[in-house]
């Protein structure tokens, strides 16, 4: 029997050949979550055989040299550079390749509306729902790491769901968790949804400690490899109250329903608790290729290269309450779930625009809570609702204009 020959059996006995026929694109493919994704795909490949999970597009905004590199390795039909200026270089890096180049903003949602069967959502911040958007109007299964789309634009990435038949898997290691806990069951017979906490590279630090902490102490996450942005987001637990926000409205969960607890060890995911007095949890070692090689063959399972979980070897579980006045961001994002209206979307952007300013040393990390905190309180449109995507670009844009003036003011 043939190499060929060998692989199709294998594929005919596991009976996995829907799933590894799936056409995937991969929004934001040189972050840690896009590089995540093609490791589990390539892993794929190699158990399963070369042809699995073929790659209709990979997408990037400035990284040109890892962009092609992957598409030479992953060979994609289409890869975009999301910064227009860097057109050539792409066209230049795959010369004689026969993948197709293209660049700029519009590019990056053209890519997301080619036909695939699924796009994982990978860009980070407001910049994915565009492109988000695009592949849910197409009834994409969208594989969604990506907060913003929900926390900015909750409402109208409902409505969008609601005219298609889109599926949204979370990617997430929390709302993956709470996704494959509940397993379709209703809401109403959920007493309590709790999305574990690391507690991030200042759990134990005290408020004077964070205040004089440099970025590299702020993205040395102790167990996560993430980028930078989500890396502080952890640190302040802003990442935390923005998943809050996201199960909220991914699982129809009022925010009675909705709790946190620490739980350093970042073992397990999430507890489920019901009517009856159950509490079901999800356990998995902390590595994000686990969620995403879920997400991508769901509901069917594929081997995946990530950690094994050894429980004897982690020896034991913590947990304890978030201290909120020492990480001011997690009160704030409940705050804005409770407001409702734009407040959500208003929090997000004013906390990128925070981040952002302490990642480049303009403000400090205590500054971050005060910047997200006082836009929040400046903010006209707090209570209104935008019913379309422009209505909601409109007031994150103002949100940053207004973020951007505070954290000058706190500079001077």
């Amino acid at each position: 029997m043939n190499a060929l020959a060998a692989t199709r059996t294998s594929m005919e006995i596991t009976g996995l050949e829907p799933v590894l026929a799936r056409s995937v694109t991969v929004l934001g493919s040189t972050g840690s979550i896009g590089v995540s994704t093609l490791d589990v795909i390539a892993h794929a490949r190699g158990v399963y055989g070369a042809h699995a999970m073929p790659i209709e597009a990979l997408t990037a905004q400035s990284n040109v040299e890892m962009l092609a590199k992957q598409a030479r390795e992953m060979r994609p039909k289409l890869a975009v550079i999301g910064d227009e200026t860097l057109y050539g270089a792409l066209k230049s890096a795959l010369s004689g390749s026969g993948i197709e180049v293209a660049a700029g903003r519009q590019a990056v949602i053209d890519a997301a509306a080619r036909a695939s069967d699924t796009v994982m959502v990978a860009i980070m911040g407001a910049a994915a729902l565009e492109p988000a958007l695009a592949a849910v109007a197409r009834s994409a299964t969208v594989a969604l790491a990506n907060k913003e789309c929900i926390v900015a634009a909750g409402g109208v990435f409902h409505r969008a769901l609601a005219n298609s038949s889109a599926s949204v898997i979370p990617v997430d290691s929390e709302h993956n968790a709470v996704f494959q806990v509940l397993n379709g069951e209703g809401a109403q017979e959920v007493e309590k949804v709790t999305l574990t906490a690391s507690g991030g590279p200042f759990r134990d630090w005290t408020l004077e400690q964070m205040a004089v902490c440099t970025v590299e102490q702020a993205v040395a996450h102790p167990n996560w490899s993430m980028g930078a942005k989500i890396s502080v987001d952890s640190a302040t637990l802003m990442n935390k109250g923005l998943e809050l926000i996201e199960a909220h409205f991914l699982f129809a969960l009022p925010v009675e329903k909705l709790d946190v607890v620490v739980h350093p060890q970042s073992i397990v995911h999430c507890l489920v608790s019901y009517a009856d007095g159950s509490t079901l949890a999800h356990l998995s070692a902390p590595d994000m290729r686990t969620p995403i090689a879920h997400a991508l063959a769901w509901p069917r399972r594929i081997a995946s290269p990530s950690r094994r979980l050894d429980l004897a070897q982690v020896g034991q579980l913590t947990f304890r309450a978030p201290d909120h006045e020492r990480f001011r961001c997690l009160g704030l994002a409940l705050d804005a779930m409770r407001m409702g209206g734009m407040a959500p979307t208003i929090l997000n952007a004013a906390n990128e625009i925070a981040v952002d300013a302490f990642l480049n040393r303009r403000i400090g990390f205590l500054d971050i809570p005060r910047v997200v905190e006082t836009t929040l309180n400046d903010s006209p449109n707090a209570n209104a609702s935008a019913d379309t995507l422009d209505g909601v670009l409109a007031i994150d844009a103002r949100a940053r204009e207004l973020a951007a003036g505070i954290c000058r003011r706190v500079v001077n």
